[in-house]
């Protein structure tokens, strides 16, 4: 998801103290049923205070039971570690998408450059390069469509694997409003991610 990319400075994780399960590792003690409670409670609050700043037309596609869901699905940190690498991936591609784009502008500029040096008519290199205009636009949008696709692809891959674990609110769908919801839902595990799980408090 394009916007996605805003997203990465929340990159982080739950760390728990006492009875905690470490994030991609094992489990140092099995946690018990009160330990979960209070867990499930900090996931909730927290996103209900999120869910809170959104505007009144996507909280209301957001309902109370998606977030209950969503927090059940959070006690399992592994969805944190699936979450933080699957925008990892998505940084790393935007990233080499926009190197992609920017060589193409530069093989454009060196073709204009090569064509300046040769003519020395003014009219026949004016009429050149207005030529090589229309050409390097057409090339440029050619460019953006391929971009634009291969990042469809990511949100789709992005949508099976977290469908695959088992985050509600998470579903392969072209329609923008719901991966808009997806992206909102996305925000949500990544700013917990950064906060503290402090179970005695």
């Amino acid at each position: 998801m394009e916007e996605n990319q805003e997203n990465t400075k929340y990159y982080g994780e739950i760390s728990d103290d006492n009875n905690s399960s470490l994030i991609g590792g094992e489990v140092a003690e099995a946690p018990t049923p009160e330990y979960l409670q209070r867990k499930l409670y900090f996931l909730l609050e927290h996103l209900k205070l999120f869910h809170a700043e959104l505007p009144e037309s996507y909280q209301m596609r957001i309902p109370y039971e998606l977030l209950t869901g969503l927090a059940n699905s959070l006690l399992n940190d592994t969805i944190f570690e699936i979450v933080k690498g699957l925008m990892e991936i998505q940084h790393v591609t935007e990233k080499h998408l926009e190197q992609l784009r920017q060589q193409v502008e530069t093989e454009h500029n060196i073709e204009v450059q090569e064509w300046v040096s040769k003519i020395h008519d003014d009219e026949e290199l004016e009429h050149i390069l207005n030529l090589m205009k229309i050409k390097h636009t057409q090339k440029l949008k050619e460019t953006d469509i391929k971009l634009v696709l291969h990042l469809d692809q990511k949100v789709k891959d992005q949508q099976i694997t977290l469908d695959k674990a088992g985050v509600p609110g998470f579903y392969v769908t072209d329609n923008p409003k719901d991966i808009k919801i997806q992206m909102h839902l996305l925000d949500f595990i990544l700013r917990l991610s950064n906060m503290k799980f402090e179970p005695n408090k």
